[in-house]
């Protein structure tokens, strides 16, 4: 008898001490300053997928288990010793003349904790000056910047939480705009299941100074993220919901199915060795927002795939923009 209510008492702790937090996440969150969309915020550095891998997934995973320290952006709590002294480098190659970076590193303290720092950049390119008549006069530069510093912890078995430190600046033609925001998440892993569970606020935290006489906004969010490995297919499945914080739905009158589908985000990975992975993803907002044929629009499909060579592993993504093109993305990780 005793045995069984020691079995019990100790299932209940791990529903207090996992799901708990989580709960608490979904219950609070929409009391932090969260007024504007994410795709209207400023700051759009900090809306942009961090490496290759979870761009090829759809983006967004606070669930995803990785080697990549970039992976601290998508939840602080996916930092772990794995990444003790490695190094992770992003580029991404945007539409037009924009173009983005990202560098990270990890130092493990002990077991137990993980310290992260990371720099983003995005560029604007030179863009032309006019009047309201469009009478051309010289160029001007804009681009956004952000510094980070994130921790994160083991607590019982294969329980993590962590969080993150954010500086952002922007500069558009000699105006400058700061933030300073934060972000919060716990990861759960059950070994035997192979399966993870990830749940992160991103951004909460209040802007310093804005754009002349408008009021910039940062680009809050809330998401939990499910990722599961299948037993008889190496097949990687994961699950984003993202913008929990603004259940709004799709665009007006939209079905139900699509209301819902507006903040999932649908991945896979195809793990055919340790050295080599196949990606897919797919985001269904982001197809309804940027497509433009009527029929086989692939806006919102990504793919890509990882390569690991001795020491240095490299990942690749592509992202589609319908008629616009595509985003090509690089990442390289190493070891110090």
């Amino acid at each position: 008898m005793s045995l069984l209510l020691h079995r019990a008492e100790r299932k209940r702790r791990t529903f207090v001490s996992i799901f708990l937090p989580i709960l608490l996440f979904f219950l609070f969150a929409p009391t932090l300053p969260c007024r504007a969309q994410i795709e209207t915020a400023g700051f759009p550095v900090t809306q942009l997928d961090e490496s290759a891998r979870i761009a090829a997934l759809g983006g967004r995973s606070p669930a995803l288990k990785s080697e990549d320290v970039g992976s601290f952006y998508s939840n602080p709590a996916l930092l772990s010793a794995d990444m003790d002294r490695t190094l992770s480098f992003s580029y991404l190659n945007h539409i037009g003349s924009l173009n983005a970076g990202w560098i990270s590193s990890a130092y493990s303290l002990d077991s137990l904790t993980t310290l992260a720092a990371g720099f983003r950049y995005l560029s604007f390119g030179t863009i032309d000056r006019a009047d309201e008549f469009g009478r051309k006069d010289g160029t001007f530069d804009a681009s956004d910047l952000s510094l980070s510093v994130g921790a994160s912890r083991a607590g019982f078995r294969d329980f993590r939480y962590g969080a993150n430190i954010h500086l952002m600046l922007s500069s558009i033609d000699g105006m400058h705009a700061s933030a300073l925001s934060a972000d919060a998440g716990v990861f759960y892993e059950w070994p035997d299941a192979r399966a993870t569970l990830g749940a992160s606020i991103h951004h909460a935290g209040l802007v310093l100074s804005s754009f002349g006489e408008r009021g910039d906004t940062i680009p809050f969010d809330l998401r939990l993220g499910f990722t599961k490995r299948l037993a008889h297919m190496p097949l990687l499945i994961s699950l984003t919901a993202y913008r929990l914080h603004k259940l709004e739905g799709g665009p007006e009158e939209s079905a139900a199915l699509s209301s819902i589908l507006y903040h999932l985000i649908l991945g896979g990975e195809f793990e055919f060795s340790p050295s080599f992975q196949i990606r897919f993803g797919y985001n269904h907002r982001r197809h309804d927002e940027l497509k433009m044929k009527s029929r086989l629009d692939f806006a919102g499909f990504s793919t890509g795939f990882g390569l690991r060579l001795s020491r240095v592993a490299i990942d690749y993504a592509f992202n589609s923009w319908s008629s616009l093109g595509g985003l090509h993305r690089f990442t390289v990780r190493t070891s110090l």
